[in-house]
């Protein structure tokens, strides 16, 4: 279920606090992918891993997101997944989307991401974009607050955007993001602002797609997904 893998080893965690930080972003990382048969077989485990975070407003969302998660039947769980990520625009899981849109910065924008991965000693992952809120989420975790956390603050409204398409849609997953935001400083009421103009007018749009504008070496086999 990992998404990335270290290319040298990094320095352990030494606070307690952000050991539980840590294990918050994976959590999130975890319970964003497809509910396939290893996460299935990994809810117990997941659970106690919630239960042991610190009490907190995101250990609370994540605790009731595992209630659901873990009393629906795998078949079910694949559905609701499906239908909430994959056949909404809105609740896209990919962050570039909802700050570039369908514009040629988004090609760029995720090749500085990559690019970003592999400076903090990561191999991004294979057959999946960078801004994958799960992939984003793990490098988030695993390169700690300072350079992991800078592309869940950059794009700070488009998870906001994320988890009120979520709300609107009134699935569990909706949790999820509220343990993610609340882990994050809050929007300003200027970013409030953008974030409500944003959910009216949609994000940027061209009329020419993305693969023109981003490298070959980097888009070739990778479908470039909103």
């Amino acid at each position: 279920m990992r998404l990335l893998a270290r290319r040298e080893a990094g320095t352990p965690h030494s606070h307690q606090s952000q050991e539980h930080r840590t294990a918050l972003l994976r959590l999130v990382s975890l319970l964003l992918q497809y509910p396939d048969a290893e996460l299935l077989a990994a809810r117990a485990e997941l659970s106690r891993a919630v239960a042991a975070l610190p009490d907190s407003v995101s250990r609370e969302s994540l605790t009731r997101f595992m209630r659901w998660f873990c009393d629906a039947e795998p078949m079910g769980l694949a559905r609701a997944y499906v239908e909430t990520f994959d056949l909404r625009r809105k609740s896209s899981l990919y962050l570039t989307y909802y700050l570039h849109g369908d514009t040629r910065r988004r090609g760029m924008a995720l090749l500085t991401l990559k690019q970003r991965f592999r400076v903090a000693g990561l191999n991004p992952p294979d057959g999946e974009l960078p801004d994958f809120l799960p992939v984003v989420c793990e490098f988030a975790a695993l390169a700690g607050p300072s350079t992991g956390e800078a592309p869940l603050r950059q794009h700070r409204k488009g998870l906001e955007l994320i988890r009120t398409a979520l709300r609107d849609a009134g699935t569990p997953y909706a949790l999820v993001l509220d343990a993610l935001c609340a882990a994050l400083p809050d929007l300003s009421a200027a970013e409030r602002a953008a974030v409500a103009d944003l959910a009216l007018a949609g994000p940027p749009a061209e009329e020419v797609g993305l693969a023109p504008f981003a490298p070959p070496e980097y888009l070739t086999g990778l479908e470039v997904r909103p």
